[in-house]
Order: structure tokens, then sequence, then C-alpha cells
């Protein structure tokens, strides 16, 4: 038994060389407990060994979505999409308030990043190998609507902290407009899903019928179970160690903790997501890659940041996390959602689309690589 699962082990690495990364967790455990908990080999270590953790996850429940059925696994594939940007995100919140601008510009991240650098090179990748590649309009023209949602639920706070400042009202009430837009949000996440997963799931059955033909159950339900417990929590341990060492990284890297939060911990939390979308664009399988960019940047704007202000009130911490983002944040998700909408109207692409898509993150994360840290701090 012991010499199965040996070589089983042996032929994972061998096939997908990113389960090497795996090697960065013993590493990084090391430094933690020879007094190096907030050096920068450690969060280099913690962030290397998140990728390969949150590829497993995704790998476990996509396994268990096809052994229970569509209608659970579909309704499981949304619920853990993103469970490790969630669990770092819940790491950061464990540190109190003073982490909260980390973690919002992590959920800024992740969603530009989702639409932009991950959709961009999906669709850029694709068209290297496909002179013309199609998609469903329906899914994706949902999806850019749902942003849309996300992008006001994001601005009105905002919005409103400008407005009370101006007329000397009380900006305090921004944190029960954020639970309030919070409680929306997730109404129109659970009402997306019920949507395309039961009234008018017919409407994405080419959709659903690509991911089934790339996706194959290859194990057992014990096993999937087992791996995605033990990966949830290296995910929380490797977690834990990235947040308590990021502070002094960024000072002696230099870089901004906006930067990191939007740019770096975005895509290490999104890595083994990304290079899926990417790989099946080159497959030109774009329903899926479409799926898997847009989806994913619609359950952390949905559900993650809403999940986030609700953790929040329960950690007894002094104010619970709002929804009050920089204008920095907030117009770079808004621009986000008009490329998308731009890019899916018609329901087809080519490589140029994607470069242009590049373009835009690129554009974005220089703007945040350059913005003065102090002043971004006392504005979140």
């Amino acid at each position: 038994m012991a010499h199965a699962s040996t070589g089983s082990l042996r032929r994972m690495l061998v096939r997908e060389p990113l389960y090497w990364l795996l090697l960065a967790i013993p590493v990084a455990v090391g430094l933690r407990f020879s007094g190096m908990r907030e050096s920068l080999w450690l969060f280099v270590m913690s962030g290397i060994a998140i990728v390969p953790l949150a590829g497993l996850m995704g790998r476990a429940t996509e396994n268990l979505a096809v052994t229970l059925g569509e209608g659970l696994g579909g309704l499981l594939n949304a619920t853990f999409g993103n469970a490790a940007e969630l669990i770092i995100a819940l790491m950061a919140l464990r540190a109190g308030p003073a982490m909260y601008p980390l973690v919002k510009a992590s959920l800024t991240g992740s969603i530009i990043g989702n639409i932009l650098l991950v959709l961009g090179l999906s669709i850029f990748a694709g068209g290297l190998f496909h002179r013309r590649q199609t998609f469903n309009r329906v899914a994706a023209g949902m999806g850019a609507t749902l942003l849309a949602l996300a992008a006001t639920g994001l601005l009105v706070p905002s919005l409103y902290v400008f407005a009370a400042e101006r007329s000397s009202g009380d900006s305090a009430v921004v944190e029960r407009i954020s639970e309030e837009i919070a409680v929306v949000m997730v109404i129109a996440y659970l009402l997306s899903l019920v949507f395309s997963l039961v009234t008018h799931q017919h409407l994405f059955a080419g959709e659903r019928d690509e991911e089934a033909t790339y996706h194959e159950p290859e194990w057992k339900r014990r096993k999937a179970v087992g791996v995605l417990l033990g990966a949830t929590i290296g995910v929380a341990v490797m977690s834990e160690f990235l947040v308590g060492s990021i502070e002094h990284a960024c000072e002696v890297v230099g870089m901004n903790p906006v930067f990191v939060g939007v740019i770096v911990v975005a895509i290490v939390g999104n890595a083994a997501e990304h290079s899926t979308a990417v790989l099946v664009a080159m497959k030109d399988k774009m329903d899926l890659a479409v799926n898997i960019a847009v989806g994913s940047g619609i359950q952390i704007a949905l559900f993650v940041a809403p999940a986030l202000v609700g953790a929040s009130m329960l950690m007894g911490h002094p104010h619970p996390l709002d929804l009050h983002f920089s204008l920095m944040e907030v117009v770079a998700v808004v621009l986000s959602v008009l490329v998308l909408a731009m890019v899916a109207n018609d329901g087809e692409c080519h490589w140029m689309e994607g470069v242009l898509m590049l373009a835009v993150y690129i554009v974005l994360a220089l703007a945040f690589y350059h913005l003065p840290p102090v002043a971004r701090l006392s504005e979140a």
C-alpha cells in the first residue's frame, strides 16, 4: 500500500511540476520556528507554498463535485472556488483593523486580476493557437452584470464617506451601510446560482459540457475529502506565516503594502486557477476559461467580500471591516468591469483583445506600485 502511494505521488510530481513547490512548506515551517517569523524569506516561502496547496484544494473540490452530481457539484465548486483567498484574508483579519487596508487591497486585486490578468492571458494564449474563438455570451454577459453590481457595492460606501465629510455628516454610518450592502450582494450571488444551476441551466449547458469533458473524476470521495481538508489546513498555516511577515517584507524590498495586496497576494491565491484557465483556452475551450476567470471574480466580489464583513463583526475588533475602498481601488474595479463588458459583448475573441486587457492590468499595477503608502492608509 505504501509503495503504491509513493508511486502515485511520484507520477503526480512528474506530470505536474507545480507540486514540487510543496517543498516550500517544510522550509517555511523551519524559518517560522527558527526565530525568523518576520523575515523576507518566510514571506516568499509561505507565498510559494500556498500556490500548490490552493491547486490541491481546487483539484479535490472538482473531484468531489463530479461524484456529488451536477447540482451539488456546481454549488460546491461555487462555494470553494476561492477558498484560498478567503483563508488568506481571514488570517489578515485576525490581526485587527491595522490589516484592513491589506484585506481590501487583496479583494481589489483578486477582482481585477481575474478579469484582466487571467482572462487576458487566456484570450491571448488561446488566440495564438486559434484564429478566432467563441464563448457563451449569456454566461459572460451575466457575469459582467453581476460584477457591475459588485462595483456599485464598492462605490456607494466610498461616495457616502466623501459626501458625509463634505456635509459634516456622521461618516461612521458607512459601517452600517457596508453591512446592508453585503447582505444585498450575498442574496444576489445566491440567486445567480439558482439562475445558472436550476431555473436556466439550459443556457449554460454548453459551458458545463466543456467542463465535464476537461475534469474527470480521478480520486474517490474519501481521498478527495482528505486532500481537501489537508490542503485547507496547509493554506491556513501558510497564510498565517504570510500575513505575519508581510509588513517586514514590504520594508525590506521597499514595496508599497497596497501593491503587495493588490498584485502579489492576489496572484498567490489565484495562481493555480490562473494556469488552468490559460491551459483550457489553448485547447479552444473558451467557455470554461471565461467561466473560471469571470466566475472567480464574481465569487470574490459577491461572496468573499461580504463574508469577510460578517467575519470581522464576529471577531470582536473595535470596528468591523467596511466596504469603503480608496478611489484608486474603486476606479480599477469599474474600469475592469467596463473592459469585460466590451469583450463579452460579441461572444468571440482574438489574441489582440487579450493583449489590450493585459495592457490595462499593467497600467493599473503601475499606478498601485507608485501610490504613496502613507496617503493610501490614511484614506482607508
